[in-house]
């Protein structure tokens, strides 16, 4: 089943007639995801690997019966085509594009207030639900239906963590990236609770990174709202020294809060396994899952 979107999701590629957008799209039908339409201003009716395009999102909308779209534009544009899909009121938005000033984001965050279009990213690698449909650009062929579902802060890390489940024998419901800026659409406790009332999901994955409190928050949250569905984590940046930057605008320790020692000891707490190293967290999953008792329902080979 997984989570947020499926094979009768309708997509809109916002930015479809730039290079990388025209790429993805490429990618995104091939996998099966159900693209009805492009937006990119002032090119209505070219058509981008037979997909139609139209100048405004609600155009596309009234078209198509389109609920969701995919934004691939420059970061000075991404903002305006983000509140364009929310007032379209599209179900799902997903925004890849990163550096996106962070001013934007929060006039975006507050203007989504009460509404009820979703966001994933700024930032972010995109949505995966396997062999239904994929926004973003996650890379299908490493993913296994299965029922471990996966949130993760980090881009290359869920790609990673997603090829050791897959090479495991664990499948995966959904896999979503959250995007690593600090203010995003969706987090961590989102995430989970869409997993949470998932009936295939038995299990999920969580790879965070150093930076903020976001992890902390899913801890605790995991454990006065989640008992019946174990969690496995990672987190990235260990070796960060305090105060610089590593890779994602949010992944930085300061005030002495938000290191990955903070982060794991949170997690440890509540009873969550978290894998020593990149390399370990497949098997780490593993050992979670049979703790459990359902691995043989996981288990796909």
């Amino acid at each position: 089943m997984g989570i947020l979107v499926n094979k009768d999701t309708k997509v809109i590629v916002q930015g479809i007639t730039g290079k990388a957008a025209t790429f993805h799209t490429k990618q995104m039908l091939e996998y099966g995801t159900k693209i009805v339409a492009g937006v990119t201003p002032g090119k209505a009716g070219q058509v981008v690997e037979g997909v139609p395009v139209f100048n405004t999102v609600r155009d596309a909308v009234e078209a198509t019966g389109a609920n969701a779209s995919v934004i691939y534009v420059p970061a000075r544009f991404a903002a305006d085509s983000i509140l364009e899909a929310v007032d379209a009121e599209l179900d799902v938005v997903v925004c890849i594009t990163e550096h996106i000033p962070v001013q934007d984001m929060v006039k975006v965050r507050r203007y989504m207030e009460g509404k009820k279009t979703r966001l994933i990213g700024p930032n972010c690698p995109g949505i995966l639900t396997t062999d239904e449909a994929k926004l973003g650009i996650i890379p299908g062929y490493i993913h296994r239906k299965g029922h471990v579902g996966v949130i993760s802060r980090s881009g290359t890390l869920t790609y990673e963590a997603t090829f050791q489940l897959t090479a495991a024998g664990i499948g995966q419901t959904t896999a979503i990236g959250i995007g690593g800026d600090p203010i995003k659409g969706t987090d961590f406790i989102d995430a989970l609770a869409l997993f949470k009332d998932d009936p295939d999901t038995l299990s999920v994955l969580m790879i965070g990174e150093i930076g903020g409190t976001a992890e902390e928050d899913a801890a605790k949250w995991i454990a006065e709202n989640m008992p019946d569905k174990p969690v496995t984590a990672f987190i990235s940046g260990r070796q960060a020294p305090p105060g610089k930057r590593m890779g994602h605008a949010g992944a930085i320790i300061s005030g002495g809060k938000g290191t990955a020692a903070d982060k794991i000891k949170a997690l440890n707490a509540v009873g969550i396994e978290v894998a020593d190293t990149v390399a370990h967290i497949g098997e780490t999953v593993v050992k979670t899952l049979k703790k459990a008792g359902i691995y043989e329902q996981c288990h796909t080979c």
